[in-house]
């Protein structure tokens, strides 16, 4: 069974997709800070093709060693999927310097440092897929997400890049790129808002978690195995 590390897999988008990849038939090691009710339930009914790993993303001297227990523990890891990331809605004049600091550490830094301990062992193994989950406004913009935005763009920077690093390795770099996403962070939204939003995609609605997993999916199977270095964009075509 081949192992699949997913940041931020506890809750929302990151469990969709650990919920997508076991059912693949993969095993997910599922990170993040804490382990929520859901997860917890998960793992459980899923009888040991879903596991939780604790990992502070902000603690990047500590990745190191976190990826030396979970190759211990679990084995070489096939994939990774770096989910985990924070948003943080402000005016870029007014945004206090910590919390550029912090958006930038755990959206930017910390996906790199733990793709790179992660990547030493699928270039052992000379196989692996690394997927990183963006966000439109990488390339759109969008006014109060400027450093945000900033951060997904690196990503995106550093998917095609490392993608001609460890290709030749037989490792893909991708990244996937979100619009706005159906989930109970929108839910709040009353029915006006939500239909003026999903009014301005091309197929008229929002696209869903089970949306991105499925691109996940697709992405970490030999169906993709010559697609790499690319952004992947699933918004309903918003952006069309």
């Amino acid at each position: 069974m081949r192992n699949v590390i997913v940041t931020g897999g506890s809750r929302g988008l990151g469990l969709a997709i650990s919920r997508r990849l076991v059912d693949d038939g993969y095993r997910v090691i599922a990170v993040a800070r804490r382990e929520s009710d859901e997860l917890r339930a998960e793992i459980v009914r899923r009888d040991g093709a879903l596991a939780f790993a604790a990992l502070d993303l902000q603690e990047i001297g500590a990745i190191p060693d976190f990826v030396l227990r979970l190759k211990t523990e679990f084995g070489a890891p096939y994939g990774l999927v770096n989910n985990a990331g924070i948003s943080s809605e402000g005016l870029l004049a007014t945004m206090h310097n910590s919390q550029i600091e912090l958006l930038t550490r755990v959206n930017v830094t910390a996906p790199i440092v733990l793709s790179k301990y992660v990547v030493r062992n699928m270039m052992s193994a000379g196989e692996g897929r690394v997927i990183n989950i963006s966000s439109i406004i990488a390339s759109t913009g969008y006014s109060g997400l400027s450093v945000y935005g900033a951060t997904k763009a690196a990503l995106e920077g550093f998917t095609r890049s490392l993608a001609r690093e460890v290709g030749r390795m037989g490792i893909t770099v991708n990244a996937i790129a979100p619009g706005f996403i159906a989930t109970e962070m929108t839910a709040s939204l009353d029915g006006d808002d939500r239909a003026k939003i999903a009014g301005r995609a091309a197929l008229r609605r929002l696209a869903v978690p089970d949306d991105v997993a499925n691109a996940v999916s697709f992405l970490l199977d030999e169906k993709a195995r010559n697609v790499t270095g690319t952004v992947l964009t699933v918004d309903a075509g918003a952006t069309a």
